[in-house]
C-alpha cells in the first residue's frame, strides 16, 4: 500500500475528548496520530463564555480552551494531521485508516472522539445568534439566564429535561412544540406541566428571531402556529432540544451502535464491540455531553488503549 504508515495510536476527532486522549497517549509514549478533521475544536469552537471546566477562574472562551488543548497535545508529542478521515476498516489487523488524500495509516489501536452535533433549526438568522441568546445546551449556558426569561424548542425527553433546569436560573421559561402534544415521558410530563416557572405554546414553531445589535443579544422570537398566525415572543435566551446526531457514520456496520446512531461502550469503560478501538465523548455518550465529561472519556480511552497494548 502507497505511502502506508503505522502507528501504536490512532485518534480520529479533536475536541476535548480527542486532545485528552493525545495527551495521555503522547505521555504514555505511544507516539499518537490525531486527525483533526473539518472543525478542530469541536462544538466548543462555537461557544463563548465556557465558565464549567475546571481550572479557570475566569470564564474562559471555548475556543482558547481549545487552543490551549491542541497546543499541549503538540507540546507532549502528538502528531497532528489537518485532515477529514473518509473510512476506517476494522476487519482486520491492523486497523486500516484512509485519509481524504487517500494516505492509509494502520493502527494498531484506535481512539473515536469524532463527536456530535446539535441539530439546529436552521433558520438563516440561528447562526448569528449562536452564542449570543442561542444555544443547544442549559447545562452548558443556563446559567447565564439568572432572572431571564428563555424559551425551549422541543418536544422530547431532551427538551423537557432542559426546560426543567433551566427552571433554576431563569425567571420562566417557555417551551414550544410544533405538535399539540409531547413525546417526554409521563412521569417527566407530569412534572413539567406542574412547575409554575413552565409555560407551553403548542402547534407552533419559531420562523425567525430579532435582537439588538450593540451588544448582539436575542430579544424575540417569531412564532407560527398551524393557522399561519404570526406572534412575537420576548426572550433572552433560546435553547433549542431537538436531539444530537452522533458523528458515527465511518462506523456503521463495522461497531455496534445503538438506535440513534451513538456508539456502544461497554459499561464503566470505552471499549467498543471490536477489541482495540475505543470511544470517548459525545460521539458515545448522550447522557452528559459536558466538555469535562468528553476530557474524562479521552483520558480513559487513552488508558485502556495503553493497557491493551501492554498485553498483547
Amino acid at each position: 500500500m502507497e505511502n502506508q504508515k503505522h502507528r501504536k495510536v490512532v485518534i480520529i476527532g479533536a475536541g476535548p475528548a480527542g486532545y485528552t486522549a493525545a495527551i495521555y497517549a503522547a505521555r504514555a509514549n505511544l507516539k499518537p496520530l490525531q486527525f483533526l478533521g473539518f472543525q478542530p475544536g469541536g462544538q466548543l469552537m462555537i461557544t463563548t463564555d465556557v465558565e464549567n471546566f475546571p481550572g479557570f477562574e475566569h470564564a474562559v472562551q471555548g475556543p482558547d480552551l481549545m487552543e490551549q488543548m491542541r497546543l499541549q497535545s503538540l507540546h507532549v508529542g502528538t502528531e497532528h494531521v489537518e485532515e477529514i478521515v473518509e473510512s476506517v476498516d476494522l476487519s482486520k489487523r491492523p486497523f486500516v485508516v484512509k485519509s481524504e488524500t487517500g494516505e492509509a495509516i494502520t493502527a494498531d489501536t484506535l481512539i473515536i472522539a469524532t463527536g456530535a452535533k446539535a441539530r439546529w433549526l436552521g433558520l438563516p438568522v440561528e447562526e448569528k445568534f449562536r452564542g449570543f441568546g442561542v444555544s443547544a445546551c442549559a447545562t452548558c449556558d443556563g446559567f447565564f439566564y439568572k432572572n431571564k426569561r428563555v424559551a425551549v424548542v422541543g418536544g422530547g425527553n431532551a427538551a423537557v429535561e432542559e426546560a426543567m433546569y433551566l427552571t433554576n436560573f431563569a425567571e420562566h421559561v417557555t417551551l414550544i412544540h410544533r405538535r399539540d402534544s409531547l413525546r417526554a415521558e409521563k412521569i417527566a410530563q407530569d412534572r413539567l406541566f406542574k412547575n409554575p416557572k413552565i409555560s407551553v405554546i403548542w402547534n407552533s414553531q419559531v420562523v425567525d428571531m430579532k435582537g439588538s445589535e450593540n451588544p448582539l443579544s436575542l430579544t424575540h422570537l417569531v412564532l407560527e402556529n398551524m393557522q399561519g398566525e404570526k406572534t412575537e415572543l420576548a426572550v433572552d435566551g433560546l435553547f433549542v432540544a431537538i436531539g444530537h446526531d452522533p458523528a458515527s457514520h465511518l462506523f456503521k456496520g463495522q461497531l455496534n451502535l445503538d438506535s440513534e446512531g451513538y456508539i456502544i461502550a461497554k459499561p464503566g469503560s470505552t471499549l467498543t464491540s471490536v477489541e482495540g478501538v475505543f470511544a470517548a465523548g459525545d460521539v458515545q455518550d448522550k447522557v452528559f455531553r459536558q466538555a469535562v465529561t468528553a476530557a474524562g472519556q479521552g483520558c480513559m480511552a487513552a488508558l485502556e488503549a495503553e493497557r491493551y497494548l501492554s498485553h498483547r
